[in-house]
């Protein structure tokens, strides 16, 4: 089942068990991919889907530690509500084994060496780890295996 219609169907749940937080996000989540359909004239498709929820769960641990620091702790909580969410419909993170299988057989693949092949990895991992993984952390990994 495509994530589009995945989104439309829980939407009628949320609708029917009156769950305004859930609704709200996932109405949200439509408008955004609805946005990117236009703005990039073309059909959605699930890795497209999976970045911009991806965006909206990275803008929200954003907001979360922001209200935390600033002792809005029922606006943290809110925003904490809407990134479970918005998980739902992302795909099983891996774990740190699976990332640095797949950060060591990308390094094989391309033959990187140093820190000049960075972008060469990341170009084979980003797509195998789109939504499954915090980029900025494998980031890191793949900065730290090539030096």
């Amino acid at each position: 089942m495509s994530l589009l219609i995945q989104l439309k169907d829980e939407m009628k749940n949320a609708m029917r068990a009156k769950d305004k937080c859930r609704l709200g996000v996932i109405r949200m989540a439509l408008s955004a991919i609805k946005l990117a359909e236009i703005d990039h004239k073309t059909e959605a498709t699930d890795d497209n889907i999976i970045a911009i929820l991806t965006k909206m769960v990275k803008q929200r641990k954003e907001s979360i530690k922001m209200f935390t620091d600033g002792g809005r702790d029922e606006l943290a909580a809110k925003e904490a509500e809407e990134v479970r969410a918005i998980e739902f419909f992302l795909p099983q993170p891996l774990t740190d084994a699976e990332i640095k299988d797949l950060i060591n057989n990308a390094i094989n693949e391309t033959g990187a060496a140093s820190m000049a092949d960075m972008g060469k990895v990341m170009a084979v991992l980003k797509p195998l780890m789109q939504g499954k993984a915090d980029m900025g952390a494998v980031s890191s990994q793949v900065r730290a295996a090539l030096t």
